[in-house]
């Protein structure tokens, strides 16, 4: 077996979720997964030891970050990645070119490639095709992602002149691969318009690469829209390689988006949630702030067996947000991340069972989401700016 390939175990008869397991180097990723995000090698509040007791499989980092703090040299040189943030299990960096072309400071992008200023110390910086790559060979992640053009969704002219670009970008980040152990996917864009998500995916499936993920979602563009480009990439990308929708992860998107084939999901929603004193639970998101939970004695979910809910009561909690105490990030983030990786391991067993469209159904007729089909998609962009809690947090939100 190579050091990275896809094994599909089960898929769904009467939709296009699929069951399957990646290999990597660093261990095995069952599939459908989700990643908690760790931009800055560490998940927010989160040990690895944490981590591993929650049963996470893949660890998202971000190379923009890496680069610019502490430096993939400095990581390089002290064993990579894994060693230096101490996750043995696998991990996806991406390519930086979210947050590079979402700053508000200076950026200029041509052919070749594009400059930026660090949001750090205002300093100049030049990524290509090439670079991005060898920043990221330099950390050593399992997974690695492409240098790409990021887009608005509904300018036509604009999406098209950038797939032509991130198309390019794909054959020379591929030619300047050298690492064996590294996984290159590609990188689908094309906005909301079928013949531009039809052209990508076509385009990077003739460059047999092993995995493919789904950029310029979860921008602004309606979940029907969402759904709707997802269901024209189903039958174009290759049905043995994994296919990775960046920077979606709430509950109910999950769910759809599993039931449209795909595998692999990233997004910072729980943790951020968690520091804004929200959580999940079956019925939807739980607003700790709310002066209702004052003096509540029950668990975040009675039925949750995560050390939060077994152990803290929502008025200790609350009381622990209301407080600015450390603790409680930690215990709420806790939660959400078990909540959304046992759901994950619960969709798996669903489809391997064949009961995943009787589990989506049941699931989302008590489940309230914050938007409904019609409402846009936006994971915020996480600029520095903008957080004032954890400002260093960035997602591969595209």
């Amino acid at each position: 077996m190579s050091a990275f390939s896809f094994e599909l175990v089960k898929e769904d008869a009467r939709c296009a979720a699929r069951a399957g397991i990646i290999h990597t180097p660093h261990g095995d990723i069952p599939t459908p997964v989700f990643a908690p995000v760790g931009t800055q090698a560490t998940v927010k509040t989160m040990t690895p030891r944490d981590l591993r007791a929650l049963g996470a499989t893949l660890i998202l980092s971000n190379t923009y970050h890496l680069y610019l703090r502490p430096g993939a040299e400095l990581i390089a040189r002290l064993g990579g990645l894994h060693r230096f943030m101490g996750w043995d299990g696998p991990i996806l960096t991406d390519s930086g070119g979210y947050q590079v072309f979402s700053l508000q400071t200076l950026r200029r992008v041509n052919d070749e490639g594009v400059v930026f200023r660090s949001h750090i110390d205002g300093s100049t910086h030049f990524f290509t095709p090439e670079k991005v790559i060898a920043i990221q060979e330099q950390l050593g992640a399992d997974i690695i992602m492409p240098l790409d053009e990021c887009t608005v969704p509904y300018d036509y002219a604009y999406n098209v002149q950038a797939l032509a670009r991130t198309h390019r970008w794909a054959e020379r980040s591929l030619a300047a691969k050298r690492r064996s152990d590294q996984a290159l996917y590609g990188i689908v864009q094309g906005g909301i318009f079928q013949d531009l998500r039809i052209q990508s995916a076509r385009f990077l499936r003739a460059l047999d690469l092993p995995g493919y993920a789904i950029g310029g979602l979860s921008v602004g563009e309606t979940k029907v829209e969402m759904h709707q480009v997802l269901e024209w990439l189903h039958p174009e990308l290759p049905r043995d390689r994994p296919r990775y929708l960046m920077a979606v992860g709430s509950p109910e998107d999950i769910f759809e988006c599993v039931a449209r084939g795909i595998d692999q999901f990233d997004c910072v929603l729980p943790t951020r949630m968690a520091r804004n004193g929200a959580v999940l639970t079956h019925r939807g998101r739980l607003n700790l702030r709310n002066a209702q939970y004052a003096a509540d004695p029950l668990p975040i979910e009675e039925s949750c067996l995560c050390y939060t809910c077994t152990t803290f009561s929502r008025a200790y909690l609350r009381h622990l947000i209301m407080a600015d105490e450390i603790t409680g990030l930690y215990l709420t983030t806790l939660h959400n991340l078990h909540f959304m990786l046992d759901l994950m391991r619960r969709i798996r067993q669903s489809i391997l069972d064949g009961t995943f469209v009787e589990f989506k159904t049941a699931f989302l007729a008590d489940y309230r989401p914050t938007a409904n089909a019609q409402d846009t998609v936006q994971v915020l962009p996480e600029h520095p700016a903008k957080d004032v809690h954890h400002p260093d947090e960035v997602t591969s939100c595209r």
